[in-house]
């Protein structure tokens, strides 16, 4: 379960990106019966207090009230004693940003094997999708801006994942009857790769590199 400092934290990045006049924000407030009827616009011109960012964590946490969440919520764990190891990077995750997030998971679910692992909010903003140990993170935008970028390049590559036989891979996916920007061509650099486009133009490359 979260801790308390968890649900804070939440609520002071919904006051942040009200402030920052973030579009995504309207979904987290029409959660609450009042403001079901409101535009994004009129809601990023509302006043947006600390209460009211911490109702709508509450709300969407299943509880009626803060008060009711923090009278449930588990204080925050104490902090680790400092290890003297040296910090190592362990993964990364691309985020790209979609239109519909529900819509997203489902591609990668149903066209590329995904798995979804989460969505938060209701409608979702925000979820995951994973496979073989891969994430991406999808986060709700009203235009698609790295995508439009995308488009007008032509080969920018929103993220790459690595798989060990991409031959096999692109086979599947075309059964699936996936779309490619780009078929499996073997490049000069050495590796050989093709390129998926999502339902929002985000390019992402499957590629094997020659060992």
């Amino acid at each position: 379960m979260p801790t308390l400092d968890t649900y804070r934290k939440q609520a002071k990045l919904l006051m942040r990106w009200h402030r920052d006049r973030d579009y995504s924000i309207g979904g987290r407030v029409r959660v609450l019966d009042r403001f079901s009827a409101l535009t994004d616009r009129e809601i990023l011109a509302m006043k947006f207090p600390l209460a009211l960012a911490q109702e709508i964590v509450a709300v969407e946490a299943g509880h009626r009230s803060w008060a009711e969440l923090k009278a449930v919520a588990v204080d925050a764990p104490k902090t680790p004693a400092a290890s003297t190891e040296p910090p190592v990077f362990k993964s990364v995750i691309p985020i790209l940003f979609v239109r519909d997030v529900t819509a997203s998971a489902a591609f990668f679910r149903d066209s590329l094997g995904f798995v979804a692992e989460f969505l938060h909010g209701a409608p979702p903003f925000y979820g995951a999708v994973s496979r073989d140990g891969i994430w991406i993170h999808l986060r709700l935008v009203y235009e698609p801006y790295f995508a439009a970028a995308a488009a007008k390049e032509g080969s920018l590559i929103l993220a790459s994942i690595e798989v060990s036989n991409v031959q096999g891979l692109f086979e599947e996916f075309k059964a699936r009857g996936v779309e490619f920007a780009q078929r499996l061509t073997k490049q000069a650099w050495g590796g050989t790769d093709f390129h998926v486009r999502d339902p929002d133009g985000n390019v992402i490359s499957f590629v094997a590199f020659r060992s």
